[in-house]
Formats: C-alpha cells, structure tokens, sequence
C-alpha cells in the first residue's frame, strides 16, 4: 500500500539527478529510474514506516555519520537495501536518500488518518489528564503522522503508541492557513544541522515544517527550495515570503521581519537589515 505525499502539492524526481534525492549508485538504482539513470542493476523499493518520534537520516550507514535528514513518525521510508541494520532508501515525503537503523522501522504501513499538529505533543500510557508531566511515554513532533483507533473524552488512542491529546491533532487533510505563524511557534528551538523537529533543526527544515503543516510540499535543502513559488521583490517583501543566501533561507513574517534558524541561537526573530549587514547579498526572494 501507498501513503501519499503529505498535502496536495507533491514533490517529485527533479530533471537533474540530485544526488540528495536520487535512489542510485552505479551498481543498484530505484526501478523506476529505468532507462533514465544507468546502472548494474533495478530494483523496486519495499515502504517502511518510521516507528520512533523521529529517527536520523544518515549519508552512511554509520551511527557516527553525517546527518542529512530525520524521519518523523509515520513517515514512509522507500527501502531499496538493508543490509548490516541500515535500510538504504529515500524519504518519501521529502524525497532524501540516506540510510536509516532497520529497527527504527516496520515493513507494516498503517494508513494515517491525522497529524500533529502541535510543536510538541506528549503521549501517556492511559487518558488521563493529571499525569504528572515526566509520565509521558514519548512526545511527538509536528506534523507526525498518525492512525487513531478510538477516543475517550479528550484523548485519543493511537495505534503503536499510546494516548494523546486531541488538542494535539488535525484531521490528515486539515491544515493550519499561515506558513509563517506555524514556524512563530518554533521560536527558541535550537539549532541542529539535519534536524527537522523542535528538539533540533536548520533553517530550511524550519521553512519545510511551516510548510507541511499548511499542507504544501516542500523539499528538505535551502537550493532546492528556491523552486517555490514565484519571485519576490527585495524591496516589497511581505509576510510569509522567503528570503535566501548560499546555504541559507529565511521566512519574512513582515516588511522588516524575518524568522529563521541561527546556529547561535536556534530559532530567532531578526530584523532584515541586521540580517543584511552580517550576509552576503540575498541570492533570491520568493512568494508562495
């Protein structure tokens, strides 16, 4: 079974073989790369479902690896080869090719019926709402994806995991109406190269959560996310454009304003013209 793309705007192969998002070596490569990419050997991927909170995306299959992406739960990841613990594959949703641990994931894909839609969504063994803080079994991140089974009052009993508010759920097709106040709510989250979630992320990570949470697709790197939407002008930039430099993106929540994520201190507010006078001149400004 297939999941879909999370929200209405998929995101797909690009014309040039990313090698970031491209299921290809020059001895085994992705079926469906075919008579499109040369190599020993085509095979099909087998979808596997992230089983934890989140779990890394590795450029090797090496725990000391660098990190190139996290999986969320219930994220599928399109396996093409396990082999020593690690699954080789691609991230469906945001299309990255790495390596995961096998046992991060299950070959069982349950259907999703809602996401997170909280930055930080605590999950308890009973539904229940005077359980101590530290009685959390797990905390999921925005926009997980999950499957629930039954309600009870306030909570909601979800499968593989436990019970969670539903305060902290959005139907799978319910989205929030601003990119820009979704990533406002991520404010003082550190920063983490590779992570996507409010323990840890970068800057177009930041940009991609706000996104998803509006149902729009959005790819995982600051390049690859100069496709979006339409240009800007520097001079009339409004809330909720996105403003880029080599290696980095940030997303205006005014004419004067922009949020981003800094190595120093995480996701900050940042007036644009202090942004400009430590930068290099902007590379691109775009409108969604």
């Amino acid at each position: 079974m297939k999941l879909p793309i999370h929200g209405p705007r998929s995101l797909s192969l690009p014309l040039a073989h990313d090698p970031r998002v491209t299921l290809a070596r020059p001895d085994l490569a992705d079926q469906a790369l075919e008579g499109v990419l040369e190599a020993g050997r085509y095979r099909a991927v087998a979808p596997m479902q992230c089983l934890l909170p989140a779990t890394p995306v590795r450029h090797r299959a090496d725990e000391a690896a660098l990190l190139v992406d996290q999986l969320a739960f219930g994220e599928v990841f399109d396996v093409l080869e396990i082999s020593g613990g690690w699954a080789w594959g691609r991230s469906r949703r945001d299309g990255v090719v790495g390596h995961v641990a096998v046992e991060a994931l299950s070959e069982e894909v349950v259907e999703p019926t809602h996401r997170v839609a909280s930055v930080h969504a605590p999950v308890f063994d009973a539904p229940v709402f005077d359980a101590p803080g530290d009685a959390a079994r797990a905390a999921l991140n925005l926009n997980a994806l999950v499957t629930v089974l039954e309600t009870k009052g306030a909570f909601a009993r979800l499968a593989r995991l436990g019970w969670i508010s539903v305060a902290d759920l959005a139907d799978f097709h319910a989205f929030d109406a601003e990119p820009a106040a979704v990533a406002e709510r991520f404010v003082g989250a550190p920063f983490q190269a590779g992570g996507r979630d409010r323990t840890g992320l970068d800057a177009p990570a930041l940009v991609q959560q706000a996104l998803y949470a509006c149902g729009l697709g959005c790819p995982r790197a600051a390049d690859q996310q100069q496709t979006l939407g339409r240009p800007a002008d520097m001079d009339a930039l409004m809330r909720g454009d996105l403003i880029f430099w080599p290696d980095h993106v940030a997303m205006m929540l005014d004419g004067e304003r922009l949020i981003h994520v800094d190595p120093d201190r995480g996701v900050a507010v940042e007036a644009l013209s202090d942004a400009m006078a430590h930068r290099d001149p902007p590379s691109a400004c775009r409108r969604l």
